[in-house]
């Protein structure tokens, strides 16, 4: 008594639902798990036909694998078990693990039914299976537009080729047209400046206002335009990377000298070039050649844009760790809000109004100073005039 006492107790209470059926087939018991499952109540069941808790197809063919198993002995269920549908009381299906034993019991046979819900593991295999499906989807957008990219890329790419063999084509075609420009213009203005100067001498015995100031005006139209050209072909000798330092030991108190004398002769009326030197060193190494047009070219504007009557001063100084370069003026300045372009190709300042210019000067100036390892900054307000200091590091 006990132990059908323990073992009722057990089949009440166990988790998964237990069916027991005869041999037609009808339901003997059914414990409280799967009256949940099936939405039944035991009296709904007990002595009608299992097929009532399954679907078609299972639900017309279940007496016939029943009634083969008896017959044959081949299972089909019994002794396997499998997933399959149950139908619940209010039509609704649900999934299922179903074991079924054969039992002995009292001279017949009774077939016992585990079954095991399986429905949450279902709908999480489904949302796995959609989450997946959701993947490949993304996958294959991912994919499809990481071919778009690379595809554009590679159009992009040999877009960039084509137009860099133009730019070089072009920087080829700019190269040689400087070149030929540089070379073609010098002969003739050359020849001009030569007919000046004759004319000038050969004009001193008539000593006529008239033909002085004309011989002057094409005097500085010659030095302008040999000006230009030889910014543009410094430009250019910078652009393609052919100019490289040449360095040398130089006197640099001769070698300033020299510049002021030369670059005195350009000045205007009453404006004078103070050179000064201090220190007891003298000797520099650097390119002469690149020095000379940064200090020449920031004279020339130190000219251009200072007036009649004024001192430009030229200072030169080597100490132990540095030599110090400075040119100043008392001219019309840099106005404050032009000083962050001042060193960019082709930029003037607004306050320069008809005064000539390329705008590329200081722009070589600064290229040629960091050629040389060296730095350039400067002072300057509107009115007040400009100072510029290069400085180099000594060896």
């Amino acid at each position: 008594m006990e132990n059908t006492a323990l073992l009722k107790a057990i089949i009440e209470n166990a988790i998964d639902g237990i069916i027991t059926i005869d041999e037609r087939g009808n339901i003997e018991s059914i414990n409280p798990a799967a009256c949940k499952l099936f939405e039944y109540i035991p009296e709904e069941v007990i002595g009608k036909n299992v097929s009532i808790l399954m679907p078609p197809p299972d639900k017309e063919q279940h007496d016939e694998y029943l009634r083969r198993y008896q017959q044959t002995g081949h299972a089909h269920i019994i002794g396997i078990g499998r997933d399959v549908v149950g139908i619940r009381k209010g039509g609704a299906k649900f999934p299922f693990r179903l074991g079924i034993s054969e039992v002995q019991f009292l001279g017949r046979k009774i077939y016992a039914g585990f079954i095991h819900d399986i429905s949450h593991q279902r709908e999480a295999e489904e949302r796995l299976k959609q989450y997946a499906v959701h993947l490949e989807d993304l996958v294959a957008e991912r994919t499809n537009s990481l071919k778009a990219t690379v595809e554009e890329l590679q159009t992009a790419k040999e877009d960039l080729s084509l137009s860099l063999d133009k730019e070089k084509e072009l920087g080829l075609l700019k190269s040689r047209f400087v070149s030929i420009a540089s070379h073609e213009f010098r002969t003739p203005l050359t020849s001009v400046q030569l007919s000046v100067s004759l004319i000038e001498r050969y004009a001193e015995p008539f000593n006529s206002p008239n033909i002085v100031k004309h011989v002057g005006k094409i005097k500085a139209a010659v030095i302008n335009l040999t000006s230009i050209l030889n910014d543009f072909l410094s430009l250019e000798k910078l652009e393609s990377g052919k100019q490289e330092p040449v360095y040398h030991e130089f006197n640099l108190i001769g070698f300033s000298e020299a510049i002021t004398e030369e670059m005195q002769v350009l000045a205007k009326k009453n404006q004078n070039i103070i050179y000064q030197h201090t220190g007891t060193k003298s000797t520099l190494r650097l390119d002469q050649n690149l020095l000379k047009n940064c200090i020449v070219n920031l004279i020339t504007n130190a000219i251009k844009y200072s007036g009649v009557n004024s001192f430009i001063g030229f200072t030169t100084e080597i100490n132990e760790y540095e030599c110090v370069i400075t040119i100043s003026d008392n001219g019309i300045g840099i106005p404050e809000a032009d000083q962050k372009h001042l060193f960019e190709a082709f930029f003037r300042a607004h306050n320069t109004g008809d005064i000539p210019g390329t705008g590329l000067g200081l722009n070589i100036v600064a290229r040629y100073v960091d050629l040389m390892n060296g730095s350039v900054n400067f002072k300057s307000e509107v009115n007040q005039g400009t100072l510029f200091t290069l400085i180099f590091p000594m060896p």
